[in-house]
């Protein structure tokens, strides 16, 4: 996923969290993160973040699909692609 105008910031709060960036020619790149870690995408960057059961503070603006601005290939079932949900 990529996020054309805004960065994405991740902090974890318990376990560990990891996000893979791609750079402008293919190559890609993980970054393994555990408690305390803070971690931005900038804006344009695609990325994947992954966890195995990590808890993560993540900011985005209101109304940001959760699945990035340009998706690719089919989304799969459990993941929630939406502009978020009203708490």
């Amino acid at each position: 996923m990529a996020y054309e105008y805004t960065d994405e910031f991740f902090l974890v709060l318990d376990g560990h969290f990891e996000v893979s960036v791609r750079d402008l020619t293919g190559l890609e790149t993980s970054v393994v993160l555990g408690k305390g870690d803070v971690f931005v995408v900038p804006k344009g960057v695609e990325h994947k973040p992954s966890s195995l059961g990590g808890d993560i503070l993540m900011f985005e603006p209101t109304g940001t699909l959760t699945t990035g601005d340009r998706p690719t290939g089919p989304i799969p079932e459990h993941v929630d692609s939406t502009f978020g949900h009203k708490l």
